[in-house]
């Protein structure tokens, strides 16, 4: 486990690529982050997820008022979140906003799907930071949370994240080894000392 941050409340991972955020229901997806700290840390307490080709920061509670307080956080919005991103093709403009909502597409769960009528909300901002040759290295800033979000926005753009298996096609999903998406800030606020709290993780890519 690599942990970035821990105190008597909270502790902060940086989660692998490849690894499920929490065990799923069939055998072979038992192993997961969660199970892994539970066995140093059995109280530790699950309060968000990442996809498992994501890797980056994940937050988890170590007692049940700290898992109170930061669920709170997340349902009002106040939690800040940024991941970087290479992405396939050359992005033309500097910074925009994408504003499409989504719903599962159950006949081929768990991917998900732009939906203008039955959707939910779900909105991504992003940024540049460096265009090289046919990709695009992007900061993303989520402002809500849907699953699989940031990938469905990327690819719905045309600008498909590079590696994704769900999501990409062509070079695009086979010119790189793992999904090139990482979440490397988390801005919240302590839940027992009221404190503005940054974390942050390198990119691994």
């Amino acid at each position: 486990m690599d942990i970035i941050f821990q105190d008597d409340d909270l502790l902060v991972l940086n989660k692998p690529s490849g690894l499920l955020s929490v065990p799923g229901r069939l055998v072979e997806h038992k192993d997961s982050l969660t199970n892994r700290v539970q066995e140093q840390f059995p109280e530790a307490r699950v309060v968000h997820r990442l996809d498992m080709e994501t890797s980056g920061i994940m937050l988890m509670a170590l007692n049940h008022p700290a898992q109170k307080n930061i669920n709170l956080q997340f349902e009002k919005r106040q939690v800040d979140k940024t991941y970087f991103a290479r992405v396939h093709g050359v992005i033309p403009d500097d910074t925009g906003m994408i504003d499409a909502p989504l719903i599962c597409d159950w006949p081929n769960r768990p991917r998900q799907i732009v939906d203008f009528e039955n959707g939910k909300p779900s909105q991504t901002k992003w940024q540049v930071i460096q265009r090289g040759d046919n990709f695009t290295r992007v900061k993303l800033s989520p402002i809500t949370g849907r699953s699989h979000q940031l990938r469905v926005h990327l690819q719905y753009i045309g600008y498909p994240i590079l590696g994704d298996p769900l999501y990409a096609t062509g070079a695009a999903r086979h010119s790189v080894e793992r999904l090139q998406l990482h979440a490397t800030d988390i801005t919240f606020t302590h839940p027992t000392s009221g404190q503005p709290i940054t974390i942050e993780s390198t990119v691994p890519f």
